[in-house]
């Protein structure tokens, strides 16, 4: 899937090799800072880096040539002949709908078979989401930049597309995350694909005003930027934050059982229950042991902390056999991941941030 983002940034150098080269630093420096907040989000219970490349490649590639070609076909289908209605159904009602289901369609595959484990929270829904729709906008901010006539229309398109919106994509895309995480706490079949496409439906209105705005001019895009992206914008920056708080409480909530099971020792939960606890102990192992002894330690908090959410989906009322055998399976997890960390015995002491 790379080789197809890689052939496409090739093909728009050789048609504007100028206008391309400006697209690629300016995209790619915009799609950093999102990723990187993206990151920052998911610092918690960070997801397999493996699924992450993978859902940056899918929004950069198969995302992108699927809503180019179906694009391609639902304009000519719906083309008639007047070239501002034409366009403007294909701005604002086809690519909205095309472009929300190529990117929407990672997050059903990530609810598919053992990939189903790792959403274990609205956070990692909108990760997913938020990469995916980053990888989109990447090659699709290169490919309008570069197709400027000039290079002040490659800049002020460049202005537009990554000062004001560089978080546009992942904001229509997190519709459809919260629609997949609310589908993912029900049972019947019905209920979830109502949320899915409820989820959905929000992402292509998002984005259908988003490109439909910019139709009517500058007056309008910005009236809608303004009193419309920003404040959705604004509530979607608070849920992120509260759904990682509520990942904190859900991992401390489960803390107490793990130490009455004897998985984890009194101490250890102290510093298990906080980013900043946490991390302070990992610096703590780094400078008294090494980074491999840190690694060592940042692997049994990780496994701690998926075995919790685990527990967390059984107490919530989804124990179906899958899920208790993935409790099974992620304990054992914890006890290779404390076997192969044996600094966690010189610090059996350490208690949030001190030792005791």
């Amino acid at each position: 899937m790379g080789i197809v983002a890689g052939l496409s940034v090739i093909l728009l150098t050789a048609v504007n090799p100028v206008g391309t080269s400006i697209g690629f630093v300016l995209a790619t420096v915009a799609v950093i800072v999102v990723l990187l907040a993206y990151l920052w989000l998911d610092r918690w219970e960070p997801e397999p880096p493996r699924l992450l490349v993978l859902a940056f490649t899918w929004g950069a590639s198969v995302a992108i040539v699927v809503s180019v070609i179906l694009e391609l076909v639902f304009g000519s289908l719906l083309a008639t002949g007047e070239a501002a209605t034409d366009e403007f159904v294909t701005l604002a009602i086809v690519a909205p709908i095309v472009e929300e289901a190529a990117k929407g369609v990672f997050l059903l595959i990530m609810m598919t078979g053992r990939r189903r484990n790792e959403l274990n929270s609205l956070t990692d829904c909108l990760v997913y989401a938020g990469i995916v729709a980053a990888g989109f906008a990447w090659l699709e901010n290169i490919a309008y930049i570069g197709g400027g006539e000039s290079l002040g229309g490659s800049l002020v398109t460049a202005g537009l597309r990554l000062i004001m919106g560089p978080f546009a994509h992942p904001l229509f895309t997190t519709m459809t995350a919260i629609g997949v995480y609310f589908a993912l706490q029900r049972r019947g079949p019905l209920a979830k694909a109502g949320y899915i496409l409820a989820g959905y439906a929000g992402a292509v209105v998002m984005h259908a005003l988003w490109n439909g705005s910019s139709f009517f001019g500058i007056e309008t895009y910005f009236l809608v930027y303004l009193l419309w992206m920003m404040p959705v914008f604004g509530l979607a920056i608070v849920l992120a934050v509260t759904s990682r708080r509520r990942e904190q409480r859900t991992v401390a909530a489960k803390l107490p059982g793990m130490v009455a099971a004897g998985l984890v020792t009194p101490n250890e939960a102290t510093w298990l229950s906080s980013i900043r606890a946490r991390n302070l102990a990992v610096g703590e192992v780094t400078r008294f042991a090494g980074k491999p002894a840190a690694k060592g330690v940042k692997n049994f908090a990780a496994q701690v902390i998926e075995l919790a959410f685990v527990r967390d989906r059984i107490d919530r009322g989804f124990g179906e056999p899958r899920v208790h055998a993935l409790l099974n399976e992620e304990t054992y997890r914890v006890y290779e991941a404390r076997a192969a960390a044996p600094v966690l015995h010189s610090f059996a002491a350490y208690r949030g941030g001190a030792l005791h």
